[in-house]
């Protein structure tokens, strides 16, 4: 077996009207199902979104399991860290996003030089972290794999 590349991601979701918010509108990306509201998948409320790239039928898809679902547990714990969205290539791009964030009252957790890529890190409404990355140019991590694993440093955009 070979792993192609990473297909798309399910989350569990409190309030499928605020997490489908945060992700279509917030984040910006494209919802393709349901059109409107009201369907469901056994029961629970759904949203499914998709990048504008089309590289494949879907990427996301929340499931609403209720305000009585067990919160995400702080701290060190076993299972997600976070999950990383490419949002461009240049840290112009990184700039809008801090921008767009602040309009829409999201806080921004911190932000971080990877040598190559720059992040900023936020969460959704249900403390899931994101990270929101570009890559950074000129960066030949294929020929120089070590650079994946350089020590971070603060990023200042």
């Amino acid at each position: 077996m070979e792993i192609k590349e990473l297909g798309h991601l399910v989350l569990y979701v409190k309030d499928i009207a605020a997490s489908a918010h945060f992700y279509g509108e917030v984040l910006g990306w494209r919802r393709i199902a349901p059109p409107t509201g009201g369907e469901s998948l056994g029961g629970a409320g759904i949203a499914l979104f998709a990048a504008d790239s089309g590289r494949t039928h879907h990427e996301l898809l929340l499931i609403e399991v209720g305000e009585r679902a067990a919160p995400i547990p702080a701290g060190r714990r076993l299972g997600l860290y976070h999950f990383g969205l490419k949002i461009g290539d240049s840290d112009d791009e990184l700039r809008e996003a801090v921008q767009r964030l602040r309009e829409a009252g999201v806080p921004i957790l911190g932000a971080t030089d990877h040598h190559v890529s720059h992040s900023l890190y936020i969460a959704d409404p249900d403390g899931n972290e994101i990270e929101l990355y570009v890559d950074v140019p000129g960066v030949d991590w294929r020929s120089d794999p070590s650079l994946v694993l350089a020590p971070p440093k603060p990023l200042r955009l």
